[in-house]
């Protein structure tokens, strides 16, 4: 019988349709064999032209396993990685594909090329990675040599070899900034979590933009740029700036984890938030809503990104050539009560 895809075309067709054999055809869409550039260019326009999709059913038959996607994380357990994972095996099982899992820290290169090298032996045809492996992955010569697509969330910027699915981080900070100021504040801290993520320096970034715009002069010791994206660096963040004569009466935090430890070292420390100290968060885990106050914060759909970029790696299967791209989704700033008004200065 044929090999089909949902539409009906066969393989057949697209072999007449592009002058080859449909040995050919199989052998450009599995990446296996040996075709010119000339013949698997003919082959991937008469598949567009068509509408051919590889039927992954009939893949995992020839390959006796099924299709799997590999997800590359932090081996930190947060309510973001939880968003993530609901995302991607929504798509992994909307398609009947397997997902497996490698965690690690992903200080350096090395690690997280090993890291990717182990998941692609482990039988993973594509690979979806969290910030810092897409930084750290990013212009590495092992991407070729790993043969599989790649696709990153909640990166900072786009990147040149792995398509990318975000928000603008700098546009979102520099929005949330600006409420904060609109609300009378005026020293204003900033905890931006660690260097190896593209997201710090654009967040960053917005922050500081909006400080411009305002005329206000950045402190730079009320930003603090260590640790993790965590509550443990969050307190440790708010111990060092609240501890000061002339504490910030606000303070912007780079993630939710990091905005609930700075508010507990608050409560600690005997303030009354949000009178004595305005904080808010960024990516609305389902942590901003939990704590009191509940966090003001950027909202970015991460459970909807770690789905659209499954779904971009679901599309790049079986393609000898696959481009990469980059997708911007729209950013909210949800607001609830974390956020006191206090006069102008």
């Amino acid at each position: 019988m044929a090999r089909r895809n949902e539409n009906g075309v066969t393989i057949r067709a697209v072999a007449q349709r592009a002058g080859v054999s449909a040995m050919t055809v199989s052998n450009v869409i599995n990446g296996a064999g040996r075709a010119s550039a000339a013949t698997v260019a003919t082959v991937q326009a008469a598949i567009a032209e068509l509408g051919y999709v590889p039927n992954l059913a009939a893949r995992r038959l020839a390959k006796a396993r099924a299709t799997t996607v590999g997800l590359l994380y932090s081996n930190r357990r947060t309510p973001f990685l939880d968003a993530v994972l609901v995302g991607t095996l929504r798509a992994t099982n909307a398609h009947g594909l397997q997902l497996i899992l490698r965690d690690g820290d992903g200080d350096t290169r090395d690690e997280a090329e090993r890291m990717a090298q182990d998941l692609v032996r482990s039988g993973a045809d594509a690979l979806l990675l969290i910030p810092p492996f897409a930084e750290q992955l990013s212009g590495s010569g092992i991407l070729s040599a790993l043969g599989v697509p790649l696709a990153a969330i909640a990166t900072g910027t786009a990147m040149p070899d792995i398509t990318t699915v975000r928000i603008d981080n700098r546009a979102a900070m520099q929005s949330i900034t600006r409420q904060v100021i609109a609300s009378g504040h005026r020293r204003i801290a900033y905890v931006a979590g660690p260097d190896p993520y593209s997201v710090v320096a654009a967040r960053l970034g917005g922050f500081r933009a909006a400080l411009h715009e305002a005329g206000l002069s950045e402190e730079a010791d009320l930003i603090v740029q260590h640790g993790e994206f965590d509550y443990a660096s969050g307190m440790a963040a708010a111990q060092t700036l609240l501890s000061r004569q002339d504490r910030p009466t606000a303070t912007i935090c780079s993630s939710d984890d990091l905005a609930a430890g700075v508010v507990a070292q608050a409560n600690h420390m005997g303030l009354q938030l949000p009178g004595d100290l305005t904080v808010t968060g960024f990516d609305d885990t389902i942590l901003a809503s939990r704590i009191w106050p509940p966090l003001t914060v950027v909202r970015q759909p991460v459970e909807d990104m770690a789905f659209r970029a499954t779904q971009c790696l679901i599309a790049a299967l079986g393609k000898a050539e696959v481009g990469v791209s980059d997708e911007i989704f729209d950013h909210d700033i949800v607001q609830r009560a974390s956020i006191a008004r206090v006069p102008h200065q």
